[in-house]
């Protein structure tokens, strides 16, 4: 076995350009928003382009699909030829993510993959496969009963990629490995990819390698440098479930895969996170299928916040912008410390993982730091003065989202001199007081709005990986974030009072949000009266546009205006009265850009619900 390590090091690292790329791929590569190369794609490239073996050691997160990927379609693989790769994972998700990465970069040269895999449809994978899959990307289970059945020729297949072959192996994976190798050419390609190297890894590639090249680059750290690792001593038992609560409070992730070592536990903890008003949902080998890929959908497009999972969900989640890996339970096998904590930090981002350590778990501890260098931070469970923090900057956040519009040249000097009055917190607190009212759940309401915030969807490939669905998704617009929540009632109507008061406010007195009178979807008609909106202000070039969001769909002002200026450009200066209703609202913008903007907005969506725009009836 060759023991060349290389370990490409360094910020100033080439670009893509330096590989050689064929145009083909070199385009797909700038349409999927890649960059520069990560190190691992760099030490990768070149000997897999020559037919060498590989050993691959880098962590969770570094690239490695586009590792073995960018050589295959570039080099390996033949546009005209039937199926040629194998990729092996460990999980269903894996060898699903896998196939659409490279299904993407391969698609404008003709290459196409097929996920074959357990708990679906056979003749659904044998049509693929008999479609003309030249990348084929599968589990060992349903692999092994390809090769049996003869739906796939192992003959005619040349590389081999074992993606993750340390989780395959610690998974119980090693029988179907060997006898999917003996169904295999003697003289093949084989390149293995893992974040660790132990003894049954290093057995294995004695076996199925020919003097094999080795690439590490996390020997020394397989942890990764974008992460910060902490941990907290709880107690065992029911208790713990409070204290995660509590930790959860206090951090706010915007988004977390929280790890359980049993499906019992998966499912209890999602009920009682659920019970606490947080948004979470649970998954483990005992959900079917169908519903596996509904819950890993809901997280990828930022519908899901918290995802409570067993180790099935450690590989092939690829969620770009998951920010906090915890382990509710610290996992019995150390290696998956790293797999789990390899969801966070991913391409150069930043992340935190979090472990809750009980004392029997303290030996676990001590023996990640001896074997992988990776030394968490012993934080303190937080206290009251820490959640009595928490709650005032709920009701901090309140005011922002009450308040999106900046405020006039004459308000912000009068607080500019507030803030200087030697009885400024007596002033502040008694207007706080009057904005936030008498009612016993403002904090509950603030905190609730703060729970449920979901996080941005994740730039993940469609579901249908066809080469025509591939297409269609290029010309989509990228995901953007969804709306900030809803001010809760009190705020909604302090927005309104404030419009109503503040005559010199440059925004204020041009928004009306109406009360809970009847109304219908289908009630298009805006009766402008003499005493309707104040026709000193209104501009006479101005038309309203009816729009299908309102107040039950959290829509504010801000919001809206947000909305025409990144939809049609239209500069806020541009839009003029903005009427919210219960259902709908209406717009005033200029006259002459009426049908322009209602052309723009026809099929976008906002809000969870698809756009309908057009002129307010019966105007003036």
């Amino acid at each position: 076995m060759n023991d060349q390590t290389t370990s490409p090091a360094g910020d100033d690292l080439p670009g893509f350009d330096s590989l050689g790329l064929g145009e083909a791929v070199r385009r797909a590569i700038d349409e999927m928003g890649f960059v520069d190369p990560t190190p691992v794609q760099l030490a990768v490239f070149k000997p897999a382009c020559t037919g060498a073996d590989l050993i691959v050691q880098a962590r969770t997160g570094t690239g490695k699909t586009a590792a073995f990927g960018l050589p295959l379609v570039d080099r390996l693989v033949d546009p005209a030829g039937g199926p040629q790769v194998l990729i092996l994972a460990p999980t269903r998700e894996l060898a699903l993510q896998s196939s659409r990465e490279i299904g993407r970069l391969g698609a404008r040269k003709g290459i196409r993959t097929a996920a074959v895999y357990g708990g679906a449809p056979m003749e659904r994978q044998v049509k693929e496969l008999e479609g003309g899959a030249q990348i084929v990307s599968g589990t060992p289970g349903r692999v092994l009963d390809h090769l049996k059945r003869g739906t796939l020729d192992g003959d005619r297949l040349r590389v081999l990629i074992l993606d993750e072959a340390d989780e395959m192996l610690s998974m119980g994976f090693a029988k179907e490995l060997n006898a999917i190798v003996a169904l295999l050419p003697a003289k093949r390609q084989t390149m293995l990819f893992s974040a660790t190297i132990d003894d049954a890894v290093e057995r294995m590639g004695k076996r199925v390698l020919r003097e094999p090249q080795r690439v590490s680059l996390s020997s020394d750290a397989v942890g990764a440098k974008t992460i910060t690792h902490q941990y907290y001593l709880t107690t065992s038992g029911v208790g713990r479930g409070r204290q995660l609560i509590r930790i959860l409070e206090t951090e706010d992730p915007e988004s977390a895969i929280i790890f359980c070592n049993t499906r019992a536990a998966t499912q209890q903890l999602a009920s009682e996170l659920k019970a606490a008003g947080f948004d979470a949902d649970w998954l483990n080998g005992d959900l079917p299928q169908s519903d596996r890929e509904r819950v890993l959908q809901k997280t990828r497009q930022g519908e899901l916040r918290y995802l409570v999972a067993t180790d099935v969900a450690a590989r092939g989640i690829d969620i770009s912008h998951l920010t906090h890996v915890i382990n509710f339970e610290f996992p019995e096998n150390i290696e998956s410390y790293i797999h789990r904590t390899g969801r966070t930090g991913r391409a150069g981002r930043t992340g935190t993982a979090i472990s809750l350590v009980t004392p029997q778990a303290l030996g676990s501890l001590y023996y990640l730091r001896l074997t992988y260098k990776i030394f968490p931070i012993e934080r303190s469970l937080p206290t009251e003065g820490e959640l009595q923090t928490r709650l005032e900057t709920d009701r901090i956040e309140l005011l922002s989202e009450a308040f999106p519009e900046e405020p006039a040249a004459l308000d912000r000097a009068v607080a500019r001199r507030l803030l200087t009055h030697p009885e400024a917190e007596r002033l502040l607190g008694g207007l706080l007081a009057s904005f936030f009212g008498t009612k016993p759940d403002v904090d509950e309401t603030a905190a609730a709005a703060r729970r449920e915030r979901r996080p941005p969807p994740s730039a993940a490939a469609p579901e249908d990986d066809t080469p025509a669905a591939r297409e269609v998704a290029r010309t989509l617009p990228a995901a953007r974030p969804p709306a900030p929540p809803a001010a809760p009632a009190p705020v909604r109507e302090a927005v309104a009072h404030a419009g109503e008061e503040h005559d010199d406010d440059e925004r204020g007195d041009d928004v009306v949000v109406e009360g809970d009178e009847p109304d219908s979807e289908d009630d298009r008609t805006l009766d402008l009266g003499e005493d309707d909106l104040g026709s000193e202000h209104e501009n006479e070039n101005d038309v309203y546009l009816y729009v299908n969001l309102g107040r039950r769909d959290g829509i504010r002002p801000g919001q809206l205006i947000r909305l025409l200026a990144t939809e049609c450009d239209v500069d806020k200066t541009e839009v003029g009265r903005i009427r919210i209703r219960d259902r709908h609202s209406f717009v005033g913008v200029p006259r002459e850009r009426a049908d322009e903007i209602v052309e723009q907005l026809a099929g976008k969506e906002s809000h969870d619900k698809e756009l309908v725009v057009e002129l307010a009836r019966a105007q003036r």
